[in-house]
């Protein structure tokens, strides 16, 4: 069995922001070189996630809306988590609602996809250096 582990970093410039990395995912997969498998990308820090949709604009405002709306950011003193000296206590709930990681098939060294599925990172703390995870198991 090969195994392969990669990071790939993030710098998201804004608070919140969605990032579609399918195409480093599949650059990994390639260089593995595992034509069947597993591949595994979770977000390595706990304000971030790491979830498959699809990618179009439209729906990546619904989710900037309805996260808003689920764990609003301002006022910030409504969250426990502040106290500690952070303002970030949506972004925890956030990430817990967007999820930590993802795992796909990978069939004849490809990702093994439904119509329209695509690997996003989600940043809800952003403005400082973070990464995700990308560990590929199989033959």
């Amino acid at each position: 069995m090969k195994s392969h582990r990669e990071e790939i970093w993030f710098n998201i410039p804004s608070r919140r922001g969605f990032v579609n990395i399918t195409s480093q995912v599949q650059e990994a997969i390639d260089k593995s070189g595992v034509a069947e498998g597993l591949c595994l990308v979770n977000a390595m820090h706990i304000t971030a996630s790491v979830f498959i949709n699809d990618d179009e604009r439209g729906l990546h405002q619904d989710y900037e809306r309805w996260l808003e709306e689920l764990a609003p950011h301002e006022p910030t003193n409504r969250y426990l988590h502040n106290r500690t000296g952070e303002d970030n206590g949506d972004a925890h709930l956030k990430r817990q609602i967007m999820g930590r990681e993802v795992v796909v098939a990978i069939t004849a060294g490809r990702l093994d996809f439904g119509p329209w599925e695509q690997i996003f990172y989600g940043e809800f703390d952003g403005g400082r250096k973070k990464r995700a995870l990308i560990k590929i198991i199989g033959e």
